[in-house]
């Protein structure tokens, strides 16, 4: 298998992120304005339904990795938690949603990259 230089699979984790972000912001809007949950929640949901479409592509596309159900429960338990937090804190600030989808969208990039490729999608060593 090729190695990538870090920035071949920064695009490509970035790639598979902007459809991810596209799916989450949809959920959100929606859970948000439709159904009147909090940010804390909506960003949750929207979280979580894109969630499989990101490891799965992620997996296959950017890290070129095995799937399991540990590596799975590792991102999502890790970046759940992170849209959560970032949820809260715009509900205690009372940040517009559009903030604070821009924020975790951020976020999420640079943190949701390095930990993929340093311990969701970690090779072991040989």
């Amino acid at each position: 298998m090729r190695t990538l230089p870090i920035w071949g699979y920064f695009a490509r984790y970035t790639s598979i992120g902007v459809l991810n972000t596209l799916i989450h912001w949809c959920v959100f809007f929606t859970a948000y304005f439709w159904l009147g949950l909090n940010q804390a929640y909506s960003n949750l949901l929207g979280f979580t339904v894109a969630v499989s479409f990101s490891f799965f592509g992620n997996a296959r596309y950017t890290f070129k990795s095995g799937v399991s159900w540990v590596r799975y429960f590792l991102f999502v338990l890790f970046m759940g938690a992170l849209s959560l937090a970032v949820g809260f804190v715009s509900d205690t600030l009372k940040l517009p949603a559009l903030v604070t989808l821009i924020v975790f969208s951020g976020i999420s990039l640079i943190v949701g990259f390095f930990y993929s490729r340093h311990v969701v999608f970690r090779e072991p060593a040989p």
